[in-house]
């Protein structure tokens, strides 16, 4: 501050006639700081995957990002400007509450607002498709209850379908899996296939996929969550098993007779394109058909890496495309 340079250049004038000392001082004990902190980063960065390896729980958390919903009060998505959306809760198991939103088609905005729950679950059956949508993080995260296992998330999207379908009239339904939740979206599919209650359709975006390879060699694959420690020697013993749930898509895609629709940017930097070329040449040899299951790339010079394809302008309408092509 001022008041500290001028005791400073005080003090210099009576014990010193040049203040460049009493500078370099500040300076050095800047420095000190600056090299502290850097030294601290650095071993936070070398012992982290030891941290996740001794506690595992950890990558829970961060994968689900819990800590948004400390800011966000999701039981009001109006605050957000979503006008017309409401929020409800289900219990899909004994013990678990699903958080989940509702919104309604564009030409619907208006009339919601304001609307009673009851108004949003009779406007499921207006004849309008209706998308179960399971994002990144999908499933007992934001303000839902339970602990995210593959098993669990898998239970609660049979339970969301069976509540929609009640109420949907023989609307479509679809599933709309992104990231993580592509897996959950292909294996309840496949559920509801045997069960003879099938998904109308599924969408598939920024699909994750296990290389089909031995043991061995998929320890040299890189985990989608950990490519920046990728490059550390012996690195791969700290991330095998390091979560219990995969989250990719299962062996049962070879299973799945149901339309698929594959939308992947090839600038993904967490799922690799050949992902999406592998799901859709394993489906396209699964359903014996070109009609079925379609691949939309999306040229990575849109910097839409694995989040972003929301923004493309296209989208809806490839999207429209789609649900026409399943009721053709």
């Amino acid at each position: 501050t001022r008041t500290a340079l001028n005791k400073t250049t005080h003090i210099s004038k009576i014990y010193w006639p040049y203040p460049v000392s009493f500078i370099f001082f500040f300076r050095s004990r800047l420095w000190v700081w600056i090299t502290k902190g850097l030294l601290a980063l650095g071993i936070l960065y070398a012992t982290l995957p030891f941290i996740l390896r001794l506690f595992p729980g950890i990558v829970q958390h961060l994968v689900y990002k819990h800590a948004i919903t400390y800011f966000v009060d999701l039981s009001r998505p109006y605050d957000l400007a979503l006008n017309h959306t409401v929020n409800m809760y289900l219990s899909s198991e004994e013990g678990v509450t699903l958080g989940v939103w509702h919104t309604v088609p564009e030409h619907k905005w208006k009339e919601a607002q304001g609307k009673s729950l009851d108004w949003y679950e009779k406007s499921l059956g207006d004849g309008s498709p209706v998308f179960i949508y399971l994002h990144g993080n999908t499933g007992r995260f934001g303000d839902s209850t339970g602990e995210p296992t593959e098993a669990g998330l898998t239970t609660d999207a049979l339970y969301l379908y069976h509540w929609v379908r009640a109420r949907s009239k023989g609307s479509l339904v679809i599933f709309w899996g992104h990231s993580l939740g592509t897996a959950v979206s292909t294996n309840t599919a496949v559920i509801l296939q045997e069960q003879g209650n099938p998904v109308d359709a599924v969408i598939l975006e920024g699909a994750f996929l296990k290389p089909d390879l031995p043991e061995e060699e998929l320890l040299k694959f890189p985990h989608p969550f950990t490519w920046y420690y990728w490059r550390f020697p012996y690195i791969q013993y700290f991330f095998k098993d390091l979560s219990k749930n995969k989250f990719v898509i299962p062996p049962v895609l070879k299973k799945m007779r149901t339309p698929l629709l594959i939308l992947h940017s090839k600038d993904d930097h967490l799922a690799p394109f050949w992902m999406a070329e592998k799901v859709y040449s394993i489906s396209k040899s699964a359903l014996n058909s070109d009609k079925l299951v379609k691949l939309v790339p999306f040229d990575g010079s849109h910097g839409y890496l694995h989040n972003g394809l929301y923004r493309d302008p296209g989208l809806p309408g490839i999207i429209r495309e789609f649900v026409q092509s399943v009721t053709a």
